[in-house]
């Protein structure tokens, strides 16, 4: 599997996890051993596994995640890091990402997760279809 694709596959996991609510796999995704923060909309930055996991927890208590959906994920990597630039699609609107992995124990790991509002994604760009392993 390319890189690229496998970027894609660990963004794809982490949009899963957040539509499930499934707090474990959501753990798995975050790295162990590099620093990872979060910015969260309307939060303040926060660093450390400790907080920003904490954080997920309250956002997914009771197994009720927002409705989210990934569109027009656009991968970059440069050796072993990757970010990912993409657009969610809330009940409540619209959000534009960044989720930026680096590779820990040979698998990509979410460092940063960045979303804040935006606008419609216009009607010229086509949602990509999520990465499937070949």
């Amino acid at each position: 599997m390319s890189e690229h694709v496998a970027v894609l596959f660990a963004n794809d996991a982490f949009y899963l996890a957040f539509a499930e609510s499934d707090v474990e796999a959501m753990e798995d995704l975050w790295a162990r051993v590099l620093p990872v923060t979060c910015v969260h909309p309307g939060w303040n930055a926060l660093s450390g596994r400790d907080e920003v996991i904490e954080s997920w927890h309250a956002i997914m208590a009771g197994g009720e995640s927002p409705n989210i959906q990934c569109s027009n994920a656009e991968a970059h990597v440069h050796g072993d890091v990757a970010y990912v630039v993409c657009h969610e699609t809330l009940d409540q609107g619209f959000l534009i990402a960044t989720n930026i992995f680096m590779r820990e124990d040979d698998t990509w790991k979410i460092v940063h997760h960045q979303a804040g509002p935006a606008p419609e994604p216009s009607a010229d760009e086509e949602p990509e279809a999520p990465a499937t392993m070949q």
